[in-house]
């Protein structure tokens, strides 16, 4: 593991609950990715402007970490916009189906013991721990 950095991961940690802590005092809102994009999908939705500035920051955070110089790799992506496409539904069609995404259920809703949440978040981690298994070790990647 060469890239491991247990202080700024921890750094990083404490800054994501923050600002979900933030968030749920200042508007009552959980900050899930999934639910904060699906509301500025809803046209009647009056709530737009701090979902944009939520939206916005997630964007613009590691551009301006790259730019700075901060070390970041870019990204590796597959070739392939369809396996891109295809992955991107996926994950909308998982996070419907499991009433939110890992951030609402990982860290908001563990963070507030909720039982539902932390068997989504359990099911999330056996997920990917399976998936890296078989990407990496069975398939070679």
């Amino acid at each position: 593991m060469a890239n491991f950095t247990p202080v700024s991961a921890a750094v990083g940690g404490v800054l994501i609950g923050l600002s979900a802590v933030l968030l749920m005092l200042s508007t009552g809102r959980i900050a899930g990715i999934s639910g904060v994009f699906s509301g500025l999908l809803n046209l009647r939705s009056e709530d737009k402007g701090w979902r944009i500035a939520f939206i916005a920051g997630l964007i613009l955070a590691p551009v301006i970490a790259g730019l700075i110089g901060y070390g970041m790799a870019p990204p590796k992506l597959p070739l392939n916009w369809a396996v891109i496409i295809v992955a991107g539904l996926l994950v909308g069609f998982g996070t419907r189906l499991g009433g939110g995404c890992t951030s609402g259920h990982g860290i908001c809703g563990i963070g507030r013991l909720s039982p539902r949440s932390i068997a989504a978040t359990a099911i999330f981690m056996v997920t990917a721990i399976v998936t890296v298994a078989i990407t990496r070790h069975v398939l070679g990647g």
